[in-house]
């Protein structure tokens, strides 16, 4: 088989919708321009396959074929075609609008966003076999592999692998890239094509202000890579570099003795450290709660004095998606005394004792017993109670406690976590923050310097007999049910894991604030995608 690469830029493609291999070459249809591509993946150059019936697959979702006829879904019609001349055939109408297809020697395949289901028809009767239920809530593209039926999730940013006369779950892997609608293997090689938009800067010289933002589409055929372990999935990893530095301002007076904490990346089933440096001063590592925390320490600093000092890490950051056994989950043991101690014990600052935040909590779970239904439970109901919105702090007291959070209706990032702990804690689940820096997630620009605009947190709860599990904080809250879950139990590679648990930065001296002392600096780049 010819090496190919792992992403693949089709030439004068806009909207790319479906995806079939045959052979060397990958088939996809421009739902912009009604063109049924052929496309060279050694060159990225393509043939038009139809051109004299383009307007027939305009605004085509779904593409699969089958020896030499072509499958495709456009609105509410599933429709064959004989090749050459490509012309369309109506096969079945159906009420609802469709998405995605599969095609068998004996059944087609639809999807529909608009019912939750997924249609499985008779080839030759054309009659309805059986109804599965969608994995997930957006957009499904499909395929069949071997024995499996796999379903690509717009919406979820994953891949499912099920059964396809059960529809149960084998496993799934979460996409490195948004907007994943179309899937094929080549091979043994599962390729997933993807069609979105962008921002770009826009240089229009006929204006006075000739530089403005503006969207263009992006689509582009790239390798999914799936590593399965005992209760997880990994998915397509990165080697990131990450730095993090404090520009010291100069200071009103003389500080001596001064330490400074800095907690650092830490090891997890997604995230390895392959190595960790010290930036313009020397740092010991300390661990605190198990995570390790680079402390630099100031014999005497000098009034008018500045410095700049900091890390650099290089990462393998990959995405995770965990898959326990939720039959075995409805009767737990306690966690560990020390993890009770740190993580289920009261906190002011959660609010706790408040009687709306302990109503709260039990109006989330309504008696559910199993940790991760009741853990789901509690995150929606978290969902349907606030709107994200970034807070604009001047003090402290702005950054709202989960009792006025709930009375407010929005939150930011760190206020949903708050509310997410609070809730979680008092019906006996572990929890912790974790944070606090996500890597802009430009995985195709390499070696260039990225800047993360905002810091962000996310949690994770304790499940005996599994450890620590993620869950984001507000990225699936999309305003309305059913709320996406690809980032419930689950992480994409672009997050980075500090301080778990525990202070981000903090300095010895009580009579100062670092926010006061220095302002931060962070930066990424993306050396490579991982084997």
């Amino acid at each position: 088989m010819t090496e190919v690469p792992r992403v693949i830029y089709p030439i004068g493609a806009t909207r790319l919708y479906g995806l079939v291999w045959r052979q060397d070459r990958a088939l996809s249809v421009d739902a912009y321009s009604g063109f049924l591509l052929e496309i060279d993946p050694s060159t990225e150059g393509v043939t038009v396959l139809n051109p004299h019936t383009t307007e027939d697959f305009e605004d085509v979702t779904g593409l699969a074929c089958t020896d030499r006829t072509f499958w495709v879904v456009r609105g509410n019609t599933i429709y064959y075609a004989l090749e050459p001349p490509y012309a369309l055939e109506p096969f079945i109408e159906a009420p609802q609008t469709l998405d995605g297809i599969a095609v068998s020697d004996g059944g087609v395949y639809v999807s529909s966003q608009e019912v939750g289901k997924i249609f499985v028809f008779g080839r030759a009767t054309r009659t309805l076999l059986r109804v599965i239920d969608t994995p997930g809530t957006g957009f499904e593209s499909l395929t069949l592999h071997g024995e499996d039926l796999w379903v690509g999730d717009r919406d979820e940013q994953t891949v499912y692998c099920l059964d396809p006369k059960t529809g149960q779950i084998r496993y799934r892997a979460l996409t490195p890239f948004a907007d994943p609608v179309g899937l094929a293997f080549w091979g043994d090689r599962l390729y997933v094509t993807y069609t979105g938009t962008e921002p770009y800067i826009r240089d229009n010289p006929n204006d006075p202000e000739p530089l403005s933002v503006q969207m263009r589409d992006r689509t582009f055929l790239h390798q999914l890579q799936i590593q399965r372990h005992s209760h997880f999935t990994l998915s397509n990893g990165f080697l990131v570099e990450m730095i993090y530095i404090e520009e010291l301002d100069r200071l009103e007076q003389d500080v001596t003795n001064l330490t400074w904490h800095i907690a650092l990346p830490a090891k997890s089933d997604r995230q390895t450290v392959r190595h960790v440096q010290p930036l313009g001063h020397p740092f010991t590592i300390e661990h605190e709660d198990g995570q390790p925390v680079a402390v630099f320490a100031f014999d005497h600093l000098q009034s008018g004095e500045r410095r700049i000092f900091g890390w650099k890490a290089l990462l393998e950051l990959r995405s995770i998606k965990y898959e326990p056994d939720l039959g075995s989950l409805d009767h737990l043991p306690p966690p560990p005394p020390e993890i009770q101690e740190l993580y289920l014990s009261p906190d002011g600052d959660l609010s706790m004792d408040h009687p709306d935040v302990r109503t709260a909590a039990r109006a989330a779970t309504q008696g559910e017993t199993n940790i991760i239904r009741k853990m789901l439970a509690i995150r929606e109901y978290v969902y349907d109670q606030l709107e994200y919105r970034l807070q604009s702090l001047a003090t402290d007291d702005d950054y709202g406690s989960p009792d006025v959070v709930l009375k407010r209706g929005t939150a930011s990032c760190g206020e949903y976590v708050r509310t997410l702990l609070a809730l979680a804690r008092l019906n006996g689940i572990a929890c912790r923050d974790v944070g606090c820096y996500k890597c802009p997630p430009q995985a195709e620009l390499h070696h260039l310097p990225l800047y993360p605009e905002y810091n962000h947190y996310w949690i994770e709860f304790y499940v005996p007999g599994y450890g620590w599990l993620p869950m984001e904080s507000n990225p699936d809250d999309t305003g309305r049910r059913p709320y996406p879950q690809r980032w419930f139990m689950g992480l994409p590679w672009f997050h980075v894991e500090i301080g778990k648990g525990i202070r981000f930065e903090s300095i010895s001296d009580r009579t100062l604030r670092h926010g006061d002392l220095a302002r931060e600096l962070k930066r990424f780049k993306i050396l490579e995608e991982l084997s």
